[in-house]
């Protein structure tokens, strides 16, 4: 195949009229191909690819093709323009794929060169194997495929991946992951810059750019390369996972149309994609527009953004702003994946059929048809449809009425352009509904990253690599593969499956928002991609053959699941009996009449508490067993890769955590180096021996199967030689790091499945019938593999803890529902005997019924059961009977049925406590007004119900009594315990009780309790005695609460019969898998209608068989677990702590710590010993998989209930003999409260096997704290060491009241490792905020080992009267390892202030010498740099924009440096925090869900940690924190230096802003709004402001720039604050930046209040040297132990007039070397509380501080703004000479009526123009006519200054700047017509074009053409010389070559206002005419206009032509006249003289 793509042609020739409409055809063996025309156009651009099939033949050497350019007409023979012939030998010959052709030139027919160009790419593929290379290189992105190399550009298919942005989205969730799902603030900016190659003529663009439901749009710019430079700001708060998948639009529309086709071009992109990208920003890309409608068009132009979306916290990146140069390259900047061509795909979704789709609609219709004997069907009421939505389409299946299982069979065609900047695929199953709204049924997503490949993922860069070898070279590279998808089943998720009539509360989980809790069916489809398909319609019919096809993808096997549930622990609240419910899809959901019943359901069973905390249920070694059989696709070969991946993962994870840990715990060198060799060798190992199964024969293979191993095999085997390179070159540990991070996200993105059609486990707890908590299991994960070990689930036949989880719990797992610990197999049928090998225990299967009795008249029966059976189910809904009971087949009877009584419904009162109250009430009654009598009943219980009296109550085995009977007085009684009460019939008894007694009450009552507790040790009496010797449980109700003994009030009995089934062929456990179906079907009711409708709903599920499995033998167990401390919990209490307290949970036992008050960072140092815990199965499987601890820490509260703080797990060491050696190890494990991390705490634990039963083998009892409390024992608590902590506290800012009251006698408590040290009392914190003493000193025992270190805890207690000393504030500062110092090092760093130290000085005077010698110096010259050089100009040549300080860098003056962020930020200066930290003091409790604790204060302060020697003899090392500066309040001058603002978030809704400055400092505060800049986001203030404050109190400067608006309320932009404390105090000597040289006068004087030479002494002072010494002059001076020479520092350097003396200028060079702040300008990000964690924008500007006792400052620098001064050009035309003559007179000659025009660019508005000069014969034009236009002028930076209302409502004027230019133009005056145009010229008065002296010189060279340099000689600036005479050339263009129009003679003065004033000089001719006066022009006579001239017409006109012809004609008519009169009177004369009358 051969590609021609047509670029573009420039300078094809006019013709005479217009230009060319050109076309372009290619010639390529007699095929001849053609582009679209382009119309009236010179420099044509096409863009179009012809395509040449080569039919199997390659190119030779002596190939070529022939290029012609013609011009397009309509009707006739196109006209050849130019053509050219390319020859293709290099193609031929080597082996590049593509010949990029630029600027050819084109030929006429004659051959000879027409001087213009044409440009094109051609592209080859060799016909080699004829496999073709579809990639269309449309788009204007030529040359696409070169970017790849020579890579071979075919996947299996033959088709070529125009490769999809994968690197980038597959490493995306690396990006995402720390934001938290909760909504919260982004600001998405989005910078429109320009446009290029807009199509169209005459067009006037505008972009709308479209996020979030806003739109903003540019202002209208016209041409088709426009340039706009707009930035638009988007705010947004919601979910990140919704913000990302929104998108970004922009469209361009051509304003100047009306009609429906204004929109010339779109592009849109996720937001998520500009997030994953580097900074999260696309800066200056261009982005390739494309019309939306019409597939097959090309690029419709491109547009230059830049965008970014910045969420919390995030720093706006800084755009460059270079000189953007024509030759920007849009083709290497377009914002698309590397070499990729954008080009339309068509998605074929193909949806064949669903299935188990659940009820959706009401059954009216239905129940009327049942009504008339019809079916019942709830099966089939849903209508349901498939709807897919992509890239912002949808399109829709058909709709299948009243059918669960619909079968579509219909293709959904999706066309969008690749590769798509969207992701995912969202498909939704609905219901239709014919009046509401359709409800979603499932929502499921396919995500194109995980079914798609670009092929550049296995080589990605691994962030960090320092070693190239580890990228993972691979020879070949891969390609990659288009999105392809099944045929497959999806799975679909969502609420429950059970269908209400009313509105649904999990309705957002059938929409894919947050996780389903329940299987609501599956959908068949197939997703296949077509490159540039067109789609004939969006929804097509499947063809049968591939219906017939995917038939074989629908085979089931039969698979088989068992779970024995070995435990539920840690249930909150007992109630009803509680049963658990396995489903894997409709398998098993008891609920769904659809499937066949299954034993998936455990029985009731009702909880018992633990004695501590928690109800767990009683199984003891009878444990539940559920067993499933269902049907479902053989994708073992998939799920068998993704478990072998996941098993690899995990072992690397558990690894590099071992990894981490060592790191984090600062092991040696060579333990790391062994646990990182252990590492990466079992990394390789393990790649290399459990390979993925091959795919081979392997049934439902699909394309993506062999695509995703292909990837798979490739990125392994790169794994694979990146650790042997690792392991063979790497030197450093933590340089591996990342890369191994970066293998084990490879490694989880590998391991996932797209294609998992196998649904996943879900549980569900049951309360009854209601339905309480779920988990979801993938299934994957307890699949049974017989591929290999490493294949079979993780979990699979292992008892794995399962904590459930509340449907949509909106308080975010707070409360667990249950602990499960249960134990999963899942497998194919054929495979069961393996189950075998797993399960542990005895399985024992039963049939059971219940027969039910009632009492009715005092005998027991069944004529009172109402509408129960006599036998039935545990529910006794159910109606059963023994002989229906009939064993599955493969199953027989063993023994006959018995009574066999359940125990664990029963529930007895006392169950698992230790202690117990036994309570009674005394009933008495009188006649109103009579005695109290005992009552007919006088002993009852809290219902009323007859038990025994006080006296008959004995006390059950295993208990003792601790007290006597007692009346219970804490409750509403008197005070003899009574209550009373009144009866209203019909009761029999009160409905309520009070406390007094009333003359009407008949009753009274009160509690009698006696308290016993469980005697330890002894055994308690067996419960089966107790029970009813028949096996009866009783019961006042028919319910569930049944009790053993019978009581008087109970009038309903039941007992359990149950009869045992064996297997019959079958041994071992995996006999259960063939229990399917019931057991037996109630007969009966099939006959009477009204049983069956009612019980066929219920009957399924009933009577399955109950299966448990028995465990003969248990274990018992010793547990310890050792609760050290914990850290950073939250703080719940309103005292900013909380008082925390754990409970400990493990299997069916929990135990409680004690509670700590009042702290954060509790240690409990607490050993909880578990002593029997009873453990059933194999020890040896327990070892592997030990049950957990959980921790749930609590805040224990007096009034009210405990919140809850945070869980966390730990996994127990187990130790099957005690003789094993190793203690276990504390680990910090995270708190998780919410979801979201709360904290962590120090635990571990032990499980140690009790083999002899008695405890004598166990480990030594920890030592005891008191009576009942362990601490946790030597060998597993820290090991400490004596450490001393040195505090310095400096003082309090910014404390907020407490409790109303204003902080006034606060101190500081510091408490770190169980000590605790008070500072002295802040006497008065308004007068000085700073602590009087200002060190204190703790001795702590830490821990060596710095992950084990406690926290230090800060407390602010304030002194108030009555000695109330409440915390007023508090902080955590929890790494000490910062303050870490050795103490002997530094003896040099005396004190750590600057500034302060001297203010003990006395102050001295201190003058700035000037010398008088100097004072002579021109005082004009200074006036005269003032205009040139101000600060300003110092500014743009610090940061680099040289053209606007042009003198400035010639003389050699200063710079400063110009920080991009704040000075706190710049790393050399620590923060300025080098002489105390802030610590932000916290309080309160967290009252909303997202707060952070409310900040109420600050402390300044700092620490030094380092240990003491144990032995007292030794000396202590030297204090740290000596020689403090005073703390006390100083008075300051602060001046605050405002420079520009940068980014401003715009406030108004033209998308600017008006700022201004507003300041506050302490009480005082400065507003600026008068001095607001209008309409701009981008404002340059030049402000600077001088304030006094007193140093600490009044630290805060706050700097606020706010938008000013004239009727609303002022908004505010953003703030900052600069902390003026730490800069005063820092050592850098930020107070107060250095100059870079030392000047006494000029626009840099020194403006310290200190000379360089004294602040080096200070210097010498502070760190210890001796003072610096000066020799030669000063031009030397010593420091530090060094000579330092002035010549050195100022070798190249320009010395100016400015400077100051040598001993000064090199204190000052010393003092830059010293690392101390240099003059600078910071830019602060300002904030707003609007959006907290969002940049607002930003500010230049610096601050100095100067303390008044050191003596006054310099003078401040001048910043304001350049003003733009005044001048006035005054220009005089004289005359003109040479214009061409355009008209012609009525006599025939040419002539013009000239007159010349002028004004500058940018002010139009005032054009002048001179008279008129008419009838100008030769061209020659007289004027002396003055132009006078005023302009303001910045010298500086040499442009004008333009102010003008950009609307008429406009308040305020826009500011434009432009260069100062004259535009003179000649023109021809008509009278009756439009003016002719003749010729212009433009005068740039910075480089004037020199004038000629005369006319005749005057010629066209003078004009540059733009092209060739130009000489500085040739140009003068008219500012420099002031004024010009002479003879310019005006011209105009014809056919794109000027031709010379006319010459003009002018002066050109510039003049000052000043000058103005002096020398006035009016307009045109008017007065004051002076400066030369103008006298009239001297004319030719025949210069006026005809119409007022009559005469002069006459005369010039008239007689001067036509005197001759006039004269003539004269003549003629005398004579005619003559012969008139001659003819007239002859016949008189005649006849008279014939006649003679006279005569």
């Amino acid at each position: 195949m051969l590609r021609v793509a047509v670029e573009s042609a420039a300078g094809l020739p006019k013709k005479k009229l217009g230009s060319p409409d050109p076309i372009a055809s290619v010639v390529f063996k007699e095929e001849k191909k053609k582009t679209k025309a382009v119309n009236n156009e010179v420099n044509p651009v096409w863009n179009e690819t012809l395509e040449f099939d080569l039919k199997g033949v390659s190119l030779d050497s002596s190939s070529y093709i022939d290029v012609i350019v013609k011009d397009y007409e309509t009707l006739g023979k196109d006209k050849v323009i130019g053509s050219a012939k390319v020859s293709l030998k290099d193609l031929a010959s080597s082996q590049v794929k593509s010949l990029p052709v630029k600027n050819l030139a084109l030929v006429d027919e004659n051959g000879k060169n027409i001087e213009a160009t044409i440009s094109m790419t051609i592209g080859y593929e060799p016909p080699a194997g004829a496999v073709t290379n579809p990639q269309d290189q449309q788009d204007g992105s030529m040359g696409g495929n070169t970017a790849g190399g020579e890579e071979g550009n075919t996947t299996d298919g033959g088709v070529t991946s125009p490769g999809e942005p994968g690197q980038k989205l597959r490493s995306r969730t690396r990006k995402r992951h720390n934001l938290a799902n909760k909504p919260q603030d982004f600001q998405i900016r989005v910078r429109v810059i320009e446009g290029r190659q807009l199509s169209g003529n005459n067009i006037k663009p505008v972009v709308k750019v479209h996020v979030c439901g806003e739109t903003h749009r540019t202002r209208i710019r016209k041409g088709n390369n426009p340039y706009f430079d707009e930035i638009f700001f988007f705010n947004v708060n919601m979910l990140p996972s919704e913000l990302f998948d929104e998108e970004v639009s922009f469209r361009v529309y051509n304003s100047n149309s009306f009609r429906a086709d204004c929109l010339m071009g779109e592009f849109k992109l996720d937001v998520g994609y500009i997030y994953d990208e580097p900074a999260h920003c696309v800066m200056k890309k261009w982005i390739l527009l494309n019309d939306p409608d019409d597939s097959s068009s090309g690029a419709k132009g491109y547009l230059k953004v830049s965008m970014f979306v910045l969420g919390a916290g995030d720093e706006p990146p800084v755009e460059k702003k270079e000189q953007d140069n024509d030759k920007d390259d849009v083709e290497s900047n377009l914002l698309l994946p590397a070499g990729v061509a954008l080009r339309w795909v068509m998605l074929q979704l193909k949806v064949f059929r669903a299935e188990d789709v659940p009820q959706m609609d009401d059954s009216i219709t239905q129940s009327i048809k049942e009504a008339f004997g019809g079916q019942e069907n709830k099966k089939n009421l849903v209508d349901p449809f498939v709807e897919a939505w992509f890239a912002g389409k949808k399109v829709c299946t058909q709709i299948i009425e009243k059918n669960a299982n619909p079968e579509w069979n219909q293709q959904l065609n999706l066309q969008v352009k690749f590769p798509s900047m969207c992701e995912r695929i969202k498909l939704t199953v609905f219901d239709w509904d014919r009046l509401s709204g359709n409800d979603a049924i499932g929502t499921t997503y396919l995500d194109l990253t995980k079914i798609a490949s670009s092929g550049g993922e296995v080589e990605e860069d691994h962030p960090g690599d320092e070693f190239s070898p580890y990228k993972g070279e691979t020879g070949n590279s891969e390609m990659g593969f288009l999105p392809t998808f099944g045929p497959c089943y999806i799975n679909l998720y969502g609420g429950p499956r059970e269908f209400s009539g009313l509105s649904d509360p999990y309705e957002d989980l059938n929409l894919g928002k947050g996780e389903g809790v329940a299987y609501r069916g599956r959908v068949l489809v197939e997703l296949s991609t077509k490159l540039d398909g067109k789609a004939d319609k969006p929804v097509e019919e499947i063809s049968s053959d591939d219906i017939l096809v995917v038939q074989k993808y629908q085979r089931r096997r039969k698979y088989c699941l068992c779970a024995v549930f070995h435990s539920a622990t840690m249930i909150q609240e007992p109630g009803e009996p509680i049963q658990f419910e396995v489903s894997i899809g409709n398998y098993g959901n008891k609920m769904d009449i659809t499937c066949k019943p299954l034993a998936s359901t455990t029985q009731y069973s009702c909880a018992v508490f633990d004695g501590n905390n928690y109800y767990y249920l009683p199984w003891a070694n009878t444990k539940p067993v559920i067993s499933l059989t269902s049907f479902w696709e053989d994708i073992n070969h998939r799920l068998d890769s993704l478990n072998i991946l996941l098993f690899i993962s995990n072992r690397l994870q558990t690894n590099l955590s071992a990894l981490k840990s060592a790191l984090q715990a600062k092991a040696t060198d060579e333990r790391l180096e062994e646990i990182w060799l252990k590492l990466v060798n079992q990394l390789r190992e393990d790649i290399i021996s459990f390979k993925i199964p091959n795919l081979e024969g392997k049934p439902n293979l699909t394309t993506l199967d062999i695509q995703m191993k292909s990837l798979r095999d490739s990125a392994l085997e790169n794994i694979v030689k990146g650790a042997k390179l690792m392991v063979e070159e790497a030197t450093d540990v933590h340089k591996c790091l990342s890369v191994i991070e970066s293998w084990l996200d490879k490694l989880k993105q590998l391991a996932e499945e797209p294609q998992n059609c196998m649904p996943d486990v879900i549980i569900w707890m049951l309360r009854g019938e209601k339905r309480v908590a779920y988990a979801r299991i993938p299934a994957h994960q307890v699949l049974h593999s017989s591929y290999s070990e490493q294949a079979c689930g993780q979990f699979c036949g292992k008892t794995q803890t399962v904590f459930m989880k509340y449907p949509m719990d909106g308080k975010k797992g707070l409360k667990v529902p249950v602990q499960l610990r249960v134990n999963m197999w899942l497998g194919l049928a054929t495979e069961e005997k393996k189950f075998n090998h797993y399960a542990e225990g005895i399985f024992n299967v039963f049939a059971e019924l219940y027969e039910n009795q009632a009492q009715v008249l005092g005998k027991w029966g069944t004529t009172g059961l109402l509408n129960r059976s006599k036998f039935s189910d545990v529910t006794g809904k159910v109606k059963l009977k023994q002989e229906y009971f009939l064993p599955p087949v493969g199953w027989e009877w063993e023994g006959d049925w018995c009574v066999d009584p359940e125990k664990t419904l029963l529930t007895e009162a006392d169950a698992g406590h230790t202690e117990f109250v036994d309570e009674v009430y005394e009933n008495e009654t009188r006649l109103p007004g009579g005695e109290w009598k005992l009552a007919t009943e006088p002993y009852t219980d809290v219902n009323g119900e007859k038990v025994q009296g006080p006296t008959e109550i004995e006390c059950p085995s295993g208990w003792k009594w601790e007290d006597n009977w007692t009346f219970d007085g804490n409750r509403a009684v008197d005070e003899k315990g009574w209550e009373y009460g009144i009866t209203i019939p019909p009761d029999d008894k009160p409905k309520s009780w009070v406390a007094t007694e009333k003359m009407y009450h008949i009753h009274r009552r009160r509690r009698m309790v006696r308290p016993r507790k469980r005697i330890p040790g002894a055994k308690t009496a067996d419960k089966k005695d107790l029970g009813d010797a028949e096996g009866w449980e009783y019961s006042s109700l028919i319910g569930w609460k049944f009790h053993r003994q019978q009581k008087s009030s109970d009038t309903f009995r039941r007992r359990r019969w149950r009869r045992k089934m064996t297997p019959a062929d079958r041994v071992g456990a995996s006999a259960i898998f063939k229990l399917e179906g019931t057991l037996g079907v109630d007969t009966e009711s099939k006959g009477d209608e009204k049983g069956k409708t009612d019980g066929s709903v219920k009957q399924f599920g009933a009577n399955t068989p109950t299966v448990s499995c028995t465990f003969d033998q248990s274990n018992a167990y010793h547990l310890r677990v050792y609760v050290y401390q914990a850290r950073n919990l939250n703080a719940l209490d309103k005292d900013s702590f909380s008082d925390p307290y754990v409970h400990v949970s493990f299997m069916h036992h929990s135990q409680t710590t004690e509670t700590i008050r009042s702290t954060l960072n509790p240690t409990w140092d607490q050993a909880l010993i578990f002593k029997n815990v009873e453990i059933y199965g194999d020890p040896q499987t327990l070892t592997h998989n030990p049950p957990i601890v959980v921790m749930e820490i609590f805040d224990s509260d007096q009034v009210g209930k405990d919140e809850m703080l945070g869980r966390s797990t730990c996994v127990p060491l187990v130790k099957l003999t005690s003789g094993m050696d190793g203690s276990p190890k504390l680990l910090w494990e995270p708190v998780m409260h919410k979801n979201a991390p709360a904290g962590e705490v120090l635990v571990a634990a032990e499980l140690i096997l009790k083999t002899k039963g008695n405890d004598t083998e166990l480990p030594l009892v920890p030592p005891k704290r008191g009576e009942k409390l362990y601490m946790v024992p030597q060998g597993v608590r820290p090991v400490v060491q004596l450490t001393a902590i040195e505090v310095l506290a400096w003082g309090l800012r910014n404390m907020k009241t407490y409790q109303l009251a204003p902080v006034t006698s606060p101190s500081l408590v510091v408490e770190c490792g169980g000590e605790m040290v008070q500072s002295a009392v802040i006497k008065n914190l308004k007068k000085c905020p700073n602590f009087p003493g200002n060190v204190l000193y703790l001795k702590v025992l830490l821990p060596k080992e710095e992950i084990y270190t406690p926290p230090i805890v800060l407390k602010i207690i304030d002194h108030r009267p009555f000695g109330r000393k409440p915390v007023v504030g508090q902080c955590t500062i929890s790494s000490l390892e910062e303050f870490r110092c050795d103490p002997y090092a530094t003896v040099a760093e005396v004190a750590m202030t600057s500034k302060v130290a001297l203010m003990a000085a006395s102050p001295r005077d201190l003058h700035v010498n000037i010398d008088d010698g100097r004072q002579q110096l021109l005082e004009a010259q200074r006036e005269k740099e003032k205009e040139t050089v101000d600060w300003w100009s110092k500014f743009y040549a610090s940061v680099g924009e040289s053209e606007k300080c042009r003198p400035y860098l010639d003389k050699g003056y200063d710079t400063l440096e110009v920080y991009e962020h704040e000075l706190e930020s710049v790393k050399e200066f620590l923060g300025l925090t080098d002489f105390c930290n802030t610590f932000k003091l916290q309080r309160g409790k967290s009252e909303g869900e997202d707060d952070d604790p409310a900040v109420v204060g600050e402390f300044k302060g700092s620490f030094k940690v380092y240990p003491l020697s144990d032995d007292p003899g030794v000396a202590p090392p030297p204090r740290q924190f000596r020689e403090l500066p005073d703390s006390v309040s100083q008075e300051c001058v602060v001046r605050i230096y405002v420079v520009q603002a940068i980014d401003l978030q715009p406030k108004d809704n033209n998308g600017k802003c008006d700022p201004y400055i507003k300041l506050s400092l302490g009480k005082k505060s400065i507003d600026d709004r008068d001095n607001y800049v209008p309409y701009t986001i981008n404002p340059v203030f030049g402000r600077m402001f001088e304030l006094t404050c007193f140093l600490p109190q009044e630290k805060d400067l706050k700097i606020a720039v706010y938008d000013f608006d004239l009727l609303s309320r002022d908004e505010k932009v953003g703030e900052t604050v600069i902390d003026l404390e730490n800069r005063l105090l820092s050592r850098f000597g930020s107070y107060c930046g250095l100059a870079q040289t030392y000047c006494i006068s000029g626009p840099n004087q020194w403006r310290d209040q200190l000379k360089p030479s004294q602040i080096l002494e200070q210097l010498a002072r502070w760190k210890g040297l001796s003072p610096p010494r000066s020799e030669d002059n000063g031009n030397t001076l010593s420091f530090g132990g060094r000579l330092y020479c002035l010549s050195d520092f100022e070798a190249n350097k320009e010395i100016h007039e400015h400077l100051g003396p040598p001993s000064e200028r090199i204190a000052l060079h010393i003092l830059r070397t010293q690392g101390l702040v240099p003059e600078h300008v910071e830019t602060r990000t300002l904030y707003s509380s609007f959006q907290p964690t969002l940049a607002q924008g930003k500010l230049q500007m610096w601050v100095d501080i100067f303390p008044k006792s050191l003596g006054p400052p310099g003078p401040p620098f001048d910043i304001s703004p350049r003003k733009a001064k005044k001048h006035f050009l005054r220009v005089i035309v004289w005359n003109t000479s040479d214009v061409v003559m355009d008209e012609t007179s009525i006599t025939g000659e040419n002539m013009s009526d000239i007159y010349v025009k002028g004004w500058m660019p940018g002010m139009e508005e005032d054009k002048q123009k001179t008279d008129v000069h008419y009838r100008s014969l030769d061209g020659d034009g007289n004027f002396n006519w003055r132009f006078v236009f005023g302009f303001e002028y910045l010298p500086a930076e040499e442009l004008c200054l333009v102010s003008k209302k950009e609307n008429f409502w406009s308040l305020d004027k826009s500011e434009f700047r432009i260069p100062p230019k004259l535009m003179v133009q000649i023109w021809d005056n008509d009278k009756f017509s439009l003016d002719d145009y003749l010729g212009a010229i433009e005068l740039d008065l910075q480089h004037l074009i020199n004038p000629s002296k005369t006319a005749e010189k005057c010629s066209l060279k003078m004009v540059p053409d733009g092209i060739t340099p130009l000489k500085s000689d040739e140009f003068k600036s008219l500012f420099d010389q002031k004024s010009v005479r002479g003879w310019w050339p005006c011209y105009m263009d014809k056919d794109g070559k000027r031709e010379l129009a006319g010459k003009v003679e002018l002066t050109l003065e510039i003049v000052n206002e000043k000058e103005a004033d002096e020398r006035p000089a009016g307009k045109g001719r008017d007065e004051p005419n002076m400066n030369p006066k103008l006298d009239l022009p001297k004319r030719p006579e025949t210069s006026f206009f005809w119409f007022t001239n009559p005469c002069k017409t006459f005369k010039f006109i008239v007689w001067r032509r036509f005197k001759w012809l006039l004269i003539g004609l004269i003549v003629l008519i005398l004579v005619l006249l003559f012969i008139g009169i001659l003819l007239y009177s002859l016949p008189n004369y005649i006849s008279m003289k014939i006649v003679k009358p006279f005569n």
